[in-house]
């Protein structure tokens, strides 16, 4: 009986050694995340204000940033592939260091008004990049050091981590502005990047796979019928949070804000609620089920004949896409050589980019033509598909 006794607690303490392990990594995507957020309410207001430009400038400034991760991803899963995903994650925040650089640089030139509009252009897309070079690499940098058996606790963990970095980044950043200015949140930047990057090089390396290095687009198109179907998810978050708010308006309703909050809310409690969930149930099940939730709540937010019924949709759309992404990727990473786990993943990930980054146009030329409302019909018609094409995936995997 003592003996029984004792290989529980030794089971226990290794389970709590593996997770603070993966916390001691998955730490480095929060705070990339916490960068990615410290300008998002600040920036705007500095360019329309401050700069004396226009709306479009403001929007470009923000927007800009994305396609530099979207651009970065095929290289920051070569870089880690190739020299471990430590070693990108470092090059991910010296990256935070020159942008940092960049946009206090471009607050303290401001009477310069295109010097500091290239300044914050460079600062941006040094941000992007850098975000690409550490969010996927932090996953397979965890799963090399805590073993495949862990990838769908990683990849899970990793996802809270994005979208609760973005979610204090932002309000640290409006009170860095009111606190010390615009030019501090360049600044704390920097200073995170400096610290995180000692950090980050005193950590162990996951050790490298050896094995064929497979060209980035050999990898994409591998991935793609899994990246179609994440994309078909990823147009509905897209949709909530380019659109709820001007919907919310021609309604003539308040709280918009509500749907953001209550998707994220949905999104993180069902994550933390059926943490073994993949390992029970594997991938294509789990997407399945999560593609159908997606698109009941995105019908939801088209029909729902008040704010109440809109947000409920929203909170069930955050649950529908909780796993989506770690479903995919497990199925992913199973059907990969590990010598390319990491161009893999990058690879999904750019499906989501994409998705999230045509959202905004393609959407708004559907709203302009037949009305907010149909915005969220067209996200649940493209949830759908996904869910008739990762049913196919799930009976051919099965065949095999």
């Amino acid at each position: 009986m003592k003996g029984d006794t004792s290989a529980v607690h030794g089971g226990e303490s290794q389970t709590a050694r593996v997770n603070l392990l993966i916390l001691s990594i998955i730490v480095f995507n929060f705070v990339s995340f916490v960068c990615n957020g410290l300008p998002l309410a600040v920036l705007p207001g500095y360019v329309l204000n401050e700069l004396g430009l226009t709306s479009i400038w403001a929007g470009i400034v923000i927007s800009v940033q994305y396609f530099a991760t979207l651009i970065a991803r095929p290289l920051a899963g070569s870089v880690a592939d190739r020299y471990g995903a430590k070693y990108s994650v470092m090059c991910g925040f010296s990256g935070f260091i020159l942008s940092g650089a960049c946009t206090a640089f471009a607050v303290l030139l401001h009477t310069e008004v295109w010097l500091s509009v290239a300044l914050l252009l460079a600062s941006r897309l040094i941000l992007g990049a850098s975000i690409a070079m550490i969010s996927t690499p932090c996953c397979t940098w965890a799963i090399g050091l805590c073993g495949a058996s862990r990838t769908a606790q990683v990849m899970s963990w990793n996802g809270i981590a994005a979208y609760g970095g973005t979610a204090l980044g932002a309000p640290l950043g409006v009170w860095l502005l009111h606190q010390f200015g615009v030019a501090s949140i360049g600044f704390f930047t920097a200073m995170l990047g400096c610290i995180f990057v000692l950090v980050a090089f005193s950590k162990n390396a996951a050790p490298l796979v050896a094995g064929v290095r497979l060209a980035f687009h050999r990898v994409l198109f591998a991935v793609m019928p899994n990246g179609l179907v994440l994309v078909c998810s990823s147009v509905g978050y897209g949709g909530i949070t380019a659109f709820i708010a001007l919907y919310f308006d021609s309604l003539g309703w308040e709280h918009a804000a509500y749907c953001l909050t209550a998707f994220g809310t949905g999104f993180i409690v069902a994550r933390l609620a059926t943490p073994g969930v993949l390992s029970r149930f594997r991938g294509y099940k789990v997407v399945a089920v999560c593609m159908l939730v997606q698109s009941v709540g995105l019908l939801l937010v088209w029909l729902g004949p008040s704010p109440a019924l809109v947000i409920a949709g929203s909170a069930l759309t955050g649950v529908g896409v909780s796993w989506v992404y770690p479903g995919l990727g497990v199925e992913t990473l199973a059907s990969t050589p590990e010598a390319n786990r990491n161009s893999a993943l990058s690879a999904l990930s750019l499906f989501f980019d994409v998705a999230v980054g045509m959202a905004g146009p393609v959407m708004g030329l559907v709203a302009s033509g037949f009305g907010y409302a149909q915005v969220f019909l067209c996200a649940a018609l493209m949830s759908l598909a996904g869910l008739v094409l990762v049913l196919g995936l799930y009976f051919r995997a099965s065949r095999l």
